[in-house]
């Protein structure tokens, strides 16, 4: 793993809460297509991964969140790149935090 990737997406000009959770679930759903371990949290979304490919889904998202209705988006990433050394895995950043929802 080389990389790691929180995305949080922002639907502008949405008609209500639902249809912003609508459009943010196809996003989700997309993000999870790609990567099936990502973590969703309350304001991002969290994957880790090839570089390239974190960076495609990056560039996709915002354009699965315009199809699915927003007039725009708001796109915040937070990314961290190591190809040499490797990162902390979600899982080792949170895990002991979320053991008892196993």
């Amino acid at each position: 793993m080389e990389a790691s990737v929180a995305i949080q997406v922002l639907p502008q000009n949405t008609e209500s809460d639902e249809e912003t959770c609508r459009i943010v679930d196809e996003a989700i759903a997309y993000i999870m297509s790609k990567f099936p371990d990502a973590y969703v949290g309350p304001f991002e979304t969290a994957i880790e991964g090839d570089y390239d490919l974190c960076m495609e889904v990056l560039t996709e998202v915002n354009r699965i969140v315009i199809k699915a209705g927003a007039d725009k988006v708001a796109t915040y990433a937070k990314i961290f790149y190591a190809p040499e050394r490797g990162l902390l895995t979600t899982e080792q950043k949170v895990g002991k935090y979320h053991e008892s929802e196993a």
